[in-house]
C-alpha cells in the first residue's frame, strides 16, 4: 500500500501561490500513477492533476489547467503541486494520491485507490 504524506498547505489571498509537497513511497515503483485530489466543503472529492513517473505525461482537470502544475523529484521521492493564481473556490483539503492497481490509467481519476491524510488550503478574497 502507498504511503503518502502531504505538506505545504496554508492560507493565501486570491491571486497568490502555494506549493504542496507529497512524500510518496510508491514513487520508487515508477509504474504507479501519482496525483492530487481536493475536497471542498459540501462537495465530492475531485481529481485535479496526475502524472506517470515513467513518461512524465501530466493530466489536469479543467478547473485547474493552466494554473496548477504537478512535478516530481525522483531523488526525494516527492510529488509537488504548484498552485498559481489561486481563487477562493480553490479552498479545499488537498490530498496526494496514488493508483496502485495494475493496468490503471493516470487520466482516470476514479481509479486512484490510495490517499494521504490531506492538507488544508484556504484562499481568501
Amino acid at each position: 500500500q502507498a504511503h503518502l504524506t502531504e505538506s505545504g498547505g496554508g492560507s493565501v489571498q486570491a491571486g497568490g501561490s502555494l506549493r504542496l509537497s507529497c512524500e510518496a513511497s510508491t514513487y520508487a515503483s515508477s509504474s504507479y500513477c501519482v496525483g492530487w485530489f481536493r475536497q471542498a466543503p459540501g462537495k465530492e472529492r475531485e481529481g485535479i492533476a496526475s502524472v506517470l513517473p515513467t513518461t512524465k505525461i501530466e493530466y489536469y482537470s479543467a478547473s485547474v489547467k493552466g494554473r496548477f502544475t504537478i512535478s516530481l523529484d525522483k531523488a526525494k521521492e516527492t510529488v509537488y503541486l504548484q498552485m498559481n493564481s489561486l481563487k477562493p473556490e480553490d479552498t479545499a483539503i488537498y490530498y496526494c494520491a496514488a493508483l496502485t492497481r495494475a493496468g490503471g490509467s493516470c487520466k482516470q481519476f476514479t481509479q486512484f485507490n490510495s490517499w494521504g491524510q490531506g492538507t488544508q488550503v484556504t484562499v481568501s478574497s
